[in-house]
Parts: structure tokens; sequence; C-alpha cells
């Protein structure tokens, strides 16, 4: 499998903090990116369920974001 180069622009400032400290700057971005598509994927899936759940038949409205809000609060 290979690979895909991206390339940022940061700050001059940035870059002088980032050279203080002995961090894989490219790993923890990629690691970032990482959660953040999980993270992106989780509510598609949700709001794609919470779809599904208001439109099934004898179901209140509203079922669907109150059960999200109690499994949120239960965390």
């Amino acid at each position: 499998m290979g690979s895909a180069v991206m390339s940022i622009r940061i700050p001059p400032e940035l870059k002088r903090e980032m050279k203080k400290y002995d961090i894989n700057w490219s790993e923890e971005i990629r690691e970032f990116i990482r959660e953040r598509i999980e993270e992106e994927e989780k509510k598609r899936v949700l709001n794609e369920v919470m779809k599904l759940v208001e439109s099934l038949p004898g179901v209140p409205e509203g079922t669907s974001k109150r059960l999200v809000r109690e499994d949120r609060e239960s965390h």
C-alpha cells in the first residue's frame, strides 16, 4: 500500500515551538486525523440510526434524540 503526501503551512513561531519538543509530529498528526475520521463516522452512523428510529411506526417523535442524550449523560 502506498502513501499520499500532504503538506501544511504553519506560522514560523509555531514551527519554532514544535522544535522544542522531541515529538514525532507526523505521527501525531496522522493519529489525530484517524481519530477525527472515527468521530465523524460515528456521527454519520448515529444520524442514520436516528432517522431510521424516527421513521419506525409507533415510535414517539424525539425518541432517538432522547436516547442519544441519555447515553451521552451516562458516560
